[in-house]
């Protein structure tokens, strides 16, 4: 099983530019929760502390495919650093509005110009697609390692955000995720060896990537889930505080991640055949499904026994997670031109984040209104709607796979009910 993970480190600097860009992603998993727990503390309302951090999705949505465009056509390191200078110069913006008491309007602001913040996880997958792109064996290993990473990123980064924003001062878990971005975009864009040459200019007329028919049936799908997200993260916290035990949610949340990190590196290891949107629907429905038993413990059980069944729940659920990720990412290869990559799956990132700025803010609106336990009814109505999302589309994704990526066929924009 190790044997398909070497492989794939065989070719130098790979380890180090992977390494590099774990430490970057880091505060992708802590933002969004820090800002939750810390305005929670600070501010002492759900509602806003979801308003703010699915501000900061929202802006994520929109500034992050014009900075990955960017990207395809200036390179990785010219347009990178830039953009995490302004994202960390709104970050401490935010703490220290949110430190001061500043008017709350003042949140939203800084928030939305953090979402400058290059997706790294995109420029790592544009790296072992520029080395891997004629050996497909060797690229599913990769984009399966990078799953795995990034379900690291969401067992760490929680548990450092909210046990640090509870247990030290309420900005911290905000203050660290701003320190791992400038650490980690410094040596990631240092790593130049690696890095994927541009295209030509001729390579970037066929207009933005999201004009692919395939790529918007994935980036609608990807708000459902991030919905799951964004309302599952926010609810939990809520949750444990109900049970009284609110800093407990870090953990619970980490064995979220778990499930998806050990499935996902068990995926990787796979020969797979068969259809790729097949089995990008079937992980889109195991996730939906897989929300109705984190809804029944939570409403039937309460007090640690509550917290311990809410926990085995999505130990559970996470299990879908990272093999329909990797899919998903295959499927962008897949879709969309070389010269179009970055952009193209930062767009599925963008689908996250709008659904995880929906999610978060559905999810705390539910829990001031109705408690934390009927708040995972949010993340079950998320997944209907995406399994119902994917099946509408699942013929524009196999239709846009017997296309060559960049053709008419590929890109064509149809109706997805169709």
């Amino acid at each position: 099983m190790l044997s398909s993970y070497r492989q794939i480190f065989a070719a130098p600097g790979t380890l180090a530019f992977s390494s590099s860009g774990f430490i970057a992603r880091l505060p992708i998993s802590m933002t969004g929760i820090g800002i939750v727990t810390m305005l929670s503390q600070l501010r002492g309302s759900y509602g806003i502390a979801g308003l703010v951090s699915a501000t900061l999705a929202v802006s994520a949505a929109v500034l992050g495919p014009m900075v990955s465009w960017l990207v395809d056509r200036h390179g990785q390191r010219r347009v990178a650093v830039p953009a995490t200078v302004i994202t960390i110069a709104a970050a401490t913006g935010l703490l220290l509005c949110a430190h001061f008491s500043a008017p709350t309007w003042t949140l939203f602001v800084f928030a939305a110009g953090m979402g400058g913040m290059p997706s790294t996880g995109a420029m790592v997958r544009a790296r072992w697609a520029h080395l891997y792109r004629d050996e497909a064996p060797k690229l599913h290993t990769a984009y399966s390692f990078e799953a795995v990473v990034d379900e690291v990123c969401f067992i760490v980064g929680p548990i450092l955000s909210i046990g640090l924003a509870t247990a030290v001062f309420p900005e911290a878990g905000v203050l660290l995720a701003g320190i791992f971005l400038a650490v980690g975009i410094a040596l990631f864009t240092a790593q130049r060896r690696t890095e994927p040459p541009l295209h030509p200019a001729h390579a970037h007329t066929g207009g933005s990537a999201i004009l692919n028919g395939g790529l918007i049936v994935l980036v609608l799908t990807f708000v459902a889930t991030g919905a799951i997200f964004g309302s599952v993260e926010v609810v939990t916290v809520a949750y444990a505080e109900d049970q009284g035990h609110k800093a407990i949610s870090s953990v619970i949340l980490a064995l979220w991640a778990l499930g998806s990190c050990v499935a996902g590196f068990v995926f990787g290891t796979l020969k797979l055949t068969g259809s790729m949107a097949s089995r990008f629907f079937g992980g889109v429905v195991f996730m939906a499904i897989s929300m109705v038993p984190l809804l029944l413990v939570a409403e039937s059980v309460s007090g640690v026994g509550g917290l311990v069944a809410v926990g085995g729940a999505l130990l559970i659920a996470g299990v879908a997670i990272s093999p329909t990720l990797i899919t998903a990412m295959a499927l962008v290869e897949r879709l969309v031109p070389a010269a179009q990559l970055t952009e193209g799956m930062t767009w599925t990132t963008t689908g996250l984040a709008i659904g995880v700025a929906v999610g978060s803010s559905v999810g705390g609106w539910t829990v001031d209104g109705a408690g934390a336990a009927a708040g995972y009814w949010v993340p079950l109505t998320a997944g209907v709607f995406g399994v119902l999302t994917a099946a509408a589309g699942l013929k524009r994704l196999r239709a846009g796979l017997d296309a060559e990526p960049g053709s008419p066929a590929s890109a064509e924009t149809v109706d997805l009910g169709r």
